[in-house]
């Protein structure tokens, strides 16, 4: 049994499923809802809707005013997402180090656009810590411990992580990261919300 579409359909609902994604993913990462997307784009609501269910025919000029709307390239409603592979050596990338302790952070990846939040790799050494004043309100930061033992978290009350622990705190709160033991490292993630 042939179960290809006829030769008119071939390929029709593939588009259509890579449009309805593309459209929810570009309209969540625009904090829009579905009303105020279709008021900027003067489009119906409904037609909207069953775009983003993956039914309808969009026209081009619909997609032109839907793209402009929502502030991203006619193309990116058209063509799926494709997985960007970043490696980062342990030893490279960006390093910055602490004036008050054995700390250094290693950038590993930076808030992409739309994004809010930071990744560091830490390393540190036994001593005082390092003591952080606040952060611009709303920050949150998660830790999670891969070797050693260290004191984090809030400067007046840390916690003690052990390897794979995971911890996160107000990063707009006075905070503390202090090794207990040689070799201790660890994976921070700066989350503004």
């Amino acid at each position: 049994m042939d179960t290809e579409p006829a030769s008119g359909d071939r390929g029709t609902k593939a588009p259509l499923d890579v449009i309805a994604a593309s459209l929810r993913r570009h309209r969540a990462r625009a904090g829009l809802s579905l009303s105020e997307v279709a008021k900027r784009a003067g489009v119906a609501k409904s037609t909207l809707s069953q775009l983003e269910s993956g039914t309808g025919n969009p026209s081009v000029e619909t997609l032109w005013a839907l793209a402009v709307a929502l502030d991203t390239p006619f193309a990116a409603l058209l063509d799926p997402p494709r997985p960007k592979v970043q490696i980062i050596r342990a030893g490279d990338g960006p390093v910055i180090y602490s004036d008050q302790a054995d700390y250094s952070a290693t950038l590993v990846a930076s808030s992409p656009p739309n994004a809010r939040r930071d990744i560091y790799r830490i390393a540190a050494s036994p001593g005082p810590g390092r003591k952080s004043d606040p952060h611009m309100p709303g920050v949150v930061e998660h830790v999670i411990l891969g070797s050693g033992r260290a004191l984090v978290g809030p400067a007046d009350d840390p916690i003690e992580l052990n390897p794979g622990d995971y911890v996160a705190y107000p990063g707009d709160l006075p905070h503390i990261f202090q090794a207990l033991e040689e070799g201790t490292m660890a994976t921070l993630v700066s989350e503004h919300v």
